[in-house]
């Protein structure tokens, strides 16, 4: 089966402490995302006020599983301090399989 990656695009909040959020990030991802069955890797770039992040699972149905409403991550401590961050009307997610890596 192919590698699954999420392409997330997203602005923080109006006056969002740019340091924190990436603390918050980290702690995100070390007690919630990363626990996820299947969890290879989630990069964070940013372009001017643009953040992207790509998260990476070893299949499609791992990261269906992590994202859906029966996985309690999302609703983790740590992921809420996470999304306090994020302006909701930015939010773009989309899901992709790795065809071919060269």
């Amino acid at each position: 089966m192919s590698k699954a990656v999420w392409h997330i695009s997203y602005k923080l909040v109006e006056g969002a402490d740019v340091q924190a959020f990436l603390l918050a990030s980290k702690k995100c991802h070390d007690d919630s995302l990363s626990k996820n069955k299947g969890f290879i890797s989630w990069d964070v770039f940013r372009d001017g006020d643009t953040w992207v992040d790509f998260v990476t699972f070893e299949t499609m149905e791992d990261a269906n599983n992590a994202e859906g409403d029966d996985n309690q991550a999302g609703k983790h401590p740590s992921a809420l301090a996470f999304y306090s961050y994020i302006n909701p009307n930015s939010l773009k997610s989309t899901s992709y399989t790795l065809e071919k890596k060269h």
